[in-house]
């Protein structure tokens, strides 16, 4: 499978789906604890950042202050694509929603608030078929 690198068919084709779960952003000083299945991790000078769930920073008693929602934008995106994060964060920001993206090498993941993250999604749909994305295709 190739990935898109036009703008246009990455947003007709955007098909995000909302993960049922609830995920954290916490860091630590050294290596992941024992437990963690992060679904993200940043290496920085101040520690390292994980995002988890939220049942497994809690079982660890990790400290967190913002619960997210996580959308995957199913498009298979070129990591040398040029826009898609922008119009994806420009849709949101137009509702007042923060949007925390992290590219994988296959999609790129969305976290944004937990308690809006419906309205993202329905968000992001309607920009898909804006886009032409409703065609059938």
């Amino acid at each position: 499978m190739n990935a898109e690198r036009a703008l246009t068919r990455l947003l007709s084709g955007l098909r995000p789906e909302l993960d049922p779960g609830r995920y954290v952003f916490t860091t630590v000083d050294g290596p992941v604890p024992a437990g963690l299945v992060p679904v993200v991790t940043v290496t920085e000078p101040e520690g390292l950042t994980l995002v988890v769930r939220q049942e497994e920073a809690d079982a660890a008693s990790l400290p967190y202050d913002y619960v997210a929602g996580r959308i995957t934008l199913r498009v298979h995106s070129a990591l040398d694509a040029v826009g898609l994060t922008a119009a994806v964060a420009r849709e949101l920001a137009d509702a007042g929603l923060s949007c925390n993206v992290v590219a994988g090498f296959h999609h790129d993941h969305l976290f944004v608030e937990r308690a809006r993250a419906e309205e993202a999604l329905g968000l992001l749909n309607r920009l898909a078929e804006r886009s032409g994305g409703d065609r059938g295709e």
